[in-house]
């Protein structure tokens, strides 16, 4: 069984990317059907029988296989062209951990997803980047795919958020007129961070609340059920549209054990 390896900054991230992938998957490779998935490939983490990493404990899990006797090179952050910016030194030592996996513990790591809240600092971006090109001279088959949401993965579900009943669009036309835009074509604008009342509306985290009604369920269906070309369009501009985008050129055709 060959394994995706996902790192991200929460359980809800991991659910989110990997089911978009799923889905760009099911969509650029023809023989390809959903009772196939688990056949084919598995999402992981970095440890055995997880289905993720967070960035969070990436220290930890290092120090553990450190314990078991696995022996990780150190990366000094930095590159011929000058430091690593950002997540780019994390990202460098998740990838050399990788390898070390892939031949000490003969996992079958074909594909590392880095999915990470932009959260106003774009250079998590390019560290990112940075990361992948250095990493490429050492193992260049592995697929490395990057999913960066500007500002925050609540901006994906309100760009994949279509009214569904009279209720929720009487709704979503209330915050429109409030805001003087439309936040799901719009999420990148939505920029707060804040909890006070004034600023509900700027904040994608309580405004994908306030549309859902705190609704688990129907919040999935805006990435789950929202077809592939509205979150494209409507993702132009908060790192969506992008990681699609990577998922259907990096990570197709499949790799094989």
């Amino acid at each position: 069984m060959i394994e995706f390896c996902v790192i991200v900054e929460s359980h809800a991230d991991a659910r989110t990317a990997t089911k978009l992938a799923e889905r760009v998957l099911l969509e650029k490779v023809d023989w390809l059907a959903p009772e196939y998935l688990q056949e084919i490939f598995q999402w992981s983490g970095l440890e055995e029988n997880t289905q993720h990493s967070c960035w969070k404990d990436i220290a930890d899990i290092v120090a553990r296989f450190k314990l078991l006797g696995l022996s990780i090179p150190k990366y000094l952050g930095h590159r011929k062209t000058g430091p690593l910016k950002a997540d780019g030194a994390a990202a460098m030592k998740i990838l050399n951990l990788i390898h070390l996996l892939q031949h000490k513990k003969n996992r079958q790591i074909k594909a590392v997803l880095f999915i990470r809240d932009l959260d106003n600092q774009p250079e998590r971006r390019t560290g990112l980047e940075q990361a992948r090109e250095a990493h490429a001279d050492l193992q260049a088959s592995l697929r490395i795919i990057i999913g960066t949401a500007d500002r925050m993965r609540e901006a994906w579900v309100l760009n994949g958020f279509v009214p569904l009943t009279s209720e929720e669009e009487r709704l979503l036309n209330e915050i429109m007129e409030n805001l003087k835009f439309d936040p799901c074509k719009e999420a990148h604008r939505l920029r707060s961070n804040s909890g006070l009342e004034s600023e509900h509306l700027r904040n994608p985290k309580l405004l994908v609340e306030k549309l859902t009604g705190g609704d688990y369920s129907r919040e999935q269906q805006c990435w789950e059920a929202t077809s592939l070309d509205v979150l494209r369009s409507k993702g132009k501009h908060t790192g969506l549209a992008d990681y699609l985008g990577e998922v259907g050129q990096r990570l197709v055709p499949l790799p094989s054990e």
